[in-house]
């Protein structure tokens, strides 16, 4: 499949050959669904807690005596029928929210999403991509320059760059990830994907083996 490629400049500069097995594969939206659910779920954190009556402060001496008051008995004042005492089946942070996905199931899914951003020209390839300084003022401007630069986009680096990193954090609607991150949460959340050429082949090696 081949594609467009342009300079920092936005210029048109050649064209690419995206491997067909990652960048043009059937799309299912099932499968995306399932996949983006279970690592949106992964990165919940259980916060929410209610003290049951083993938690709850006090309790240790009966309220009175078993018998001869009239009144019904109780054995402490932590149970769950009492004012304060503690709660039953509330919610606790030792719940498990994970939910787990076949490594193929996150691969194909990943593959299906870089699929549609090719398909639909929200995939920007360039043919390389470096700044001078750390500088935002620099990074803003190559991106004003892409066909990326009106909309979201997220930033696949081939590896770690600390300028065009520090250059990039403070930027609204932009992501930095390595290629060998992506995932299928983190594409979707933005519009568009710019990803130096030499990250394909970053990609094509991660994702493409027999693991």
């Amino acid at each position: 499949m081949k594609y467009p490629v342009y300079n920092q400049k936005g210029k048109e500069t050649g064209e690419v050959v995206l491997p067909d097995g990652i960048f043009n594969v059937k799309i299912s939206l099932d499968l995306i669904h399932q996949v983006t659910v279970s690592q949106m779920a992964n990165q919940r954190v259980a916060t929410a807690h209610t003290k049951d009556r083993g938690e709850v402060r006090g309790g240790g001496k009966k309220p009175w005596r078993q018998k001869g008051l009239g009144k019904a008995r109780h054995g402490s004042i932590r149970s769950p029928i009492w004012i304060g005492g503690g709660v039953t089946f509330g919610p606790t942070n030792e719940k498990n929210l994970k939910k787990k996905i076949p490594v193929k199931m996150r691969r194909r899914a990943l593959f299906m999403v870089l699929s549609a951003k090719a398909k639909e020209k929200l995939l920007v390839v360039l043919d390389d991509l470096q700044i001078e300084e750390a500088k935002t003022r620099l990074m803003v401007e190559v991106l004003k320059s892409l066909p990326s630069g009106k909309g979201s986009a997220i930033l696949v680096l081939p590896e770690i760059d600390g300028k065009i990193i520090r250059a990039s954090r403070n930027i609204d609607r932009l992501k930095t990830i390595q290629a060998r991150d992506l995932n299928c949460l983190d594409l979707l959340s933005f519009k568009y994907v710019v990803l130096p050429k030499v990250g394909i082949e970053v990609i094509k090696n991660t994702f493409s083996g027999n693991k």
